[in-house]
């Protein structure tokens, strides 16, 4: 029963998410007001381009301590091409992707554009409502 679930039923759809063009203190402000680790990264139209994680502010933040101040963009600092998770894929499939690597989140795309993101607790709260 479990391996017909599509992780589409499980994922989070309200995301906050970041902009290449972003000022990449306004982004790190948004990521410790939301109490968030990181942000896909989107064009105007949904296009997953790269993730901002709490890692990659810290490069920003040495910036910003060497130089004085803040600068750059998102599009500077961002993890481009992140692995991803098709929307279609199955619970089980998907346990095993978390399995096989470190992350604790992915983003999850149909046709390279982003529909949500899929965490851990996301897919063992899944296995355990489907128990």
């Amino acid at each position: 029963m479990t391996e017909r679930r599509t992780i589409a039923d499980f994922m989070v759809t309200d995301l906050i998410t970041v902009s290449p063009g972003m000022d990449i203190l306004q982004a790190v402000t948004l990521l410790l007001d939301r109490g968030v680790s990181g942000a896909p990264v989107v064009e105007e139209t949904d296009e997953l381009v790269g993730i901002l994680t709490k890692k990659d502010c810290f490069k920003a933040a040495l910036n910003a301590a060497y130089y004085k101040e803040w600068g750059g963009t998102v599009d500077q600092y961002m993890t481009r091409s992140p692995e991803t998770l098709d929307a279609r894929i199955d619970i089980v499939s998907a346990a095993e992707r978390f399995l096989a690597s470190p992350y604790r989140r992915f983003p999850v795309v149909e046709d390279g554009h982003l529909v949500g993101l899929l965490s851990r607790s996301d897919l063992l709260r899944a296995f355990v409502e489907l128990s």
